[in-house]
């Protein structure tokens, strides 16, 4: 027989997978049923782990998700001189350092301040279902959160 146990954390899971469906966006609402079954099951014993290795682990995955389509060949790599002579390729790789900073900076927030995530979830599904965003993530946030902190203190 299933014993679930309310508190706190179970309640801000079911309102994430709530969220989640009312936004359309499957990676909340997976990742918040996943952890849900895990807190109420023995699998909590695995959460340290998770909590551990979660987000090396995912950014392994994301990683591989976007170099595929360049080793698949569905995307070319340009050509040296068009990668030094363009622009917009210049710009791309100069936002795609930024972009990459804020991320380190956005794990450092969460790792020090992981209570803010729970914001950077909530708001990230509200962008989603309200103001029809994507949800790129929440490092990127938690970078550009960092950012806006490190600026007012």
């Amino acid at each position: 027989m299933f014993n679930f146990h309310f508190d706190t954390v179970a309640g801000l899971l079911i309102v994430l997978i709530i969220l989640g469906v009312i936004s359309h966006n499957s990676a909340i609402t997976i990742s918040a049923c996943i952890l849900l079954i895990m807190q109420q099951t023995a699998l909590a014993a695995a959460l340290p782990w998770v909590t551990r290795h979660g987000l090396h682990i995912g950014i392994i995955i994301l990683t591989i998700g976007v170099l595929s389509p360049l080793v698949s060949g569905k995307i070319l790599l340009p050509e040296l001189k068009e990668l030094l002579t363009n622009w917009e390729l210049l710009t791309a790789i100069a936002v795609g350092v930024f972009v990459a900073w804020l991320g380190g900076k956005g794990v450092s927030l969460m790792t020090l301040q992981p209570t803010l995530v729970a914001g950077l979830m909530i708001g990230t599904v509200i962008g989603v279902a309200f103001f029809k965003g994507i949800p790129v993530g929440p490092l990127i946030a938690a970078g550009i959160l960092a950012l806006c902190l490190d600026i007012i203190r």
